[in-house]
């Protein structure tokens, strides 16, 4: 679990993710495009990647798959669904305002 706290509260926006997931590559996609870098951190390509879906898992307080697992400004806010919610209805845009490469006018 320290180690997910950690990396949440040295990125901006955060996506712990695994390589061979699509949904993951579909929340970068969507992060892009809106103006975001966020830092992808692949589970799969850590020795500890087990223990970390794990803390995930407990995080989340679910036994759905827990990547991907969104962080903004050391914040949890949850996977896929929870982001196409933030996404569809406008609040995803104004938090990550904040942390957008080229601000809007």
């Amino acid at each position: 679990m320290e180690k997910v706290n950690r990396l949440a509260a040295e990125n901006e926006v955060l996506i712990i993710s695994k390589s061979s997931c699509c949904l993951c590559y579909a929340v970068s996609v969507l992060l892009r495009d809106l103006g975001v870098s966020p830092m992808v951190y692949e589970l799969d390509q850590d020795p500890e990647g087990r223990d970390m879906e794990k803390a995930l898992v407990r995080l989340q307080g679910c036994n759905t798959p827990p990547v991907p697992a969104v962080f903004i400004a050391g914040d949890l806010v949850g996977s896929t669904n929870e982001l196409m919610s933030l996404h569809l209805s406008g609040d995803l845009n104004r938090m990550l305002k904040p942390y957008k490469a080229v601000q809007e006018n």
